[in-house]
């Protein structure tokens, strides 16, 4: 009786996703952002102020991760492929406006969440996000130059800047999130790759080049 032989299973295909450029915006970026909200929550939170003290350090911290937080996307402007991915942020189109009705009837069939690149999700958020990133910015400098501003400015920025603060964390916070509920889509940030059937399921709309796929093994380089 000859003995059973079985086919292997075909290398798992990783498609390319994010450039080095790319991932380090993200990094860094998220490395700012977490350094405003943690100085923030030691400022208004009193048992953190006790517990870590100096104060006037703390404040130089948050001004300074504040004003750097633009940094990251300017310089990744000089990326062509970081480019390319704000322009598919900024856009759009019918099967986004699918994805956020299922999202909101909490539909989680892949079939009912049609997504490029970036899902509809995504896009709100990175919207969002900047938006907010720049008024905090915008009120932090009000809140900052006391003697080029009127009193009621700089009363009215502070309301602003302090509850927006709150809103951030929260949004963050879902962001978080969500990236801890899904180890392809950070797999994707950290190595640059993803897997091409997350990418069929997940991005079903997403066409990745063909000079981004990576064999099963080449892939397992970048784990």
């Amino acid at each position: 009786m000859n003995p059973r032989t079985e086919t292997p299973a075909p290398p798992d295909t990783r498609v390319r996703r994010f450039t080095t450029a790319e991932r380090w915006v993200h990094r860094t970026t998220a490395a700012l952002m977490a350094g405003c909200v943690l100085t923030a929550a030691v400022l208004y939170v009193p048992q953190l102020a006790v517990l870590v003290g100096r104060r006037a350090l703390v404040v130089r911290v948050h001004e300074c991760a504040g004003l750097a937080l633009p940094v990251p996307v300017l310089l990744g402007l000089a990326s062509r492929a970081f480019r390319a991915d704000l322009r598919f942020l900024n856009r759009f189109g019918p099967h986004d406006r699918v994805w956020l009705r299922a999202a909101l009837r909490r539909d989680k069939r892949p079939s009912s969440r049609p997504a490029g690149k970036f899902n509809a999700g995504q896009k709100v958020y990175a919207a969002w996000i900047a938006g907010a990133g720049l008024v905090m910015l915008g009120t932090g400098l009000l809140m900052w130059f006391t003697r080029l501003t009127p009193l009621v400015w700089r009363t009215s920025a502070t309301f602003v800047h302090d509850w927006l603060a709150l809103t951030v964390g929260v949004v963050l916070a879902g962001h978080i999130g969500m990236a801890l509920g899904d180890p392809e889509a950070r797999r994707g940030l950290r190595t640059g790759s993803v897997s091409a059937r997350w990418a069929g399921t997940a991005h079903p709309l997403w066409r990745p080049g063909d000079r981004g796929a990576t064999t099963g093994r080449r892939a397992s380089d970048h784990q």
